[in-house]
């Protein structure tokens, strides 16, 4: 692999990733995936943490491999004046800068955007952090779970009168990463007019709010603050998941369309709550879920999954079933978009990663190949963007400014 040759939509477009860790390695896989070259450049001795993550296989990270495939990596250190000097060397080859360290890291090494944008004008620059880069919580570390919690989603989260519940995914991290692509590629059209680069700053907490609109929208509308509701919708009813005879099965009741209800509710052998008054409107149901929920519970548990999605798919009623990781995997439609691409890796084997979800008709996506070891590419992107010749890299990799490989690591 080499840059420039990724195809897609990105093609071209080189991004230099001192990330680490999730949100913006998750930022930068989105963008390797559509095209951009993307060179990790990682603090030696070992490279990015994530490479520690399990699940592990012969001391290498499933984790790692599956948010930095695609990528090169190259591995300076930039505690030294001679890395460092390097380092500012190798940023006008490169479009982008991601690096999701808190905030004045890079300008204590002498390295924060205004050096690099008075080298490079040109240059887009990416900082994700827990808190961004103002404010009176500028300074303070924040990981996933925190801006969640800070955030308002893990007070939503969870069933009614409950505690507090982490989604199963890291929202904090991938909502960063994710708003963090959409940043970088605004700053690139905006540069294809201006001619300039710019600074892109993203909170992950201001992601969180972000994401939480109607929450907050409620909120100030109502004066009432959203507590958790389960699988429900404040609004729209039923909009849940509800218990089968040999699963659960979600329903997506859609406000508005005539007939839907009556439907489900003959299907379900509840004709009489058809012309009941408190359940007529999907606000009524809303306001009465209580007395609602438990007749609905009763009446789905009668029959498997598979028999009322035979029974209401006909009718138009969005439903589906409640699948586990295994199952989704397997699932038809997954396959048939391929979202489940086998990748290899020379230690971990074949493994089905997942694909862009984003699908371009001329100019398509996908992932590239393998996430590289640490300071895999030193020396092939060192002759490539500064035409540093053999015995110059090998100079370099003696006096430990720059590192081909990974010491090994006894993580027993």
């Amino acid at each position: 692999m080499t840059g420039d040759t990724n195809g897609g939509p990105l093609a071209g477009v080189r991004v230099l990733d001192l990330s680490w860790v999730l949100a913006g390695p998750y930022c930068t896989m989105v963008l390797a995936d559509l095209g951009a070259d993307v060179v990790k450049c990682e603090r030696p001795p070992f490279g990015d943490v994530a490479r520690t993550t399990g699940p592990l296989v012969d001391g290498e990270s499933g984790y790692f491999f599956s948010i930095n495939r695609g990528k090169r990596s190259i591995a300076i250190d930039l505690k030294l004046d001679e890395g460092r000097e390097l380092f500012l060397r190798l940023v006008p080859e490169f479009d982008v800068i991601v690096e999701n360290f808190r905030p004045g890291t890079l300008e204590r090494l002498g390295l924060g955007y205004e050096t690099l944008a008075e080298v490079h004008p040109k240059l887009v620059y990416l900082a994700i952090s827990g808190y961004g880069q103002s404010g009176p919580m500028r300074d303070r570390p924040a990981l996933d779970v925190v801006v969640q919690g800070a955030g308002g989603v893990m007070s939503i989260t969870g069933e009614p009168g409950g505690g507090p519940v982490r989604p199963g995914l890291s929202l904090g991290d991938i909502a960063g990463g994710l708003f963090g692509a959409v940043g970088v590629l605004s700053a690139l059209r905006e540069r294809d007019q201006s001619g300039l680069g710019q600074f892109v700053d993203v909170s992950m907490l201001d992601c969180q709010l972000a994401i939480l609109e109607n929450a907050f929208l409620r909120y100030h509308l109502t004066g009432q603050t959203p507590e958790p509701m389960g699988t429900r919708h404040s609004w729209a009813v039923p909009f849940q998941a509800f218990p089968t005879a040999d699963g659960h099965l979600v329903i997506a009741l859609a406000w508005g369309v005539p007939n839907q209800w009556a439907l489900l509710c003959s299907e379900l052998g509840l004709v009489e709550l058809i012309d009941d008054p408190r359940f007529a409107e999907s606000h009524q149901r809303s306001a009465n879920h209580a007395e609602l929920e438990p007749l609905l519970n009763e009446a789905f548990r009668k029959r498997p999954t598979a028999e009322w999605l035979e029974r209401l798919e006909p009718y138009g009623i969005p439903c589906g079933p409640v699948n586990n990781i295994a199952e989704a995997a397997a699932h038809p439609q997954v396959a048939a978009r391929e979202m489940l691409v086998p990748v290899e890796h020379p230690k971990l084997g074949t493994l089905p990663l997942v694909n862009t979800p984003v699908k371009l008709s001329r100019t398509p996506g996908g992932i590239r190949g393998a996430s590289p070891d640490m300071g895999q590419h030193t020396r092939e992107v060192l002759a490539e963007r500064l035409g540093l010749d053999a015995d110059e890299v090998e100079a370099l990799v003696a006096a430990q400014v720059v590192w081909d490989e990974r010491p090994p690591v006894d993580l027993a």
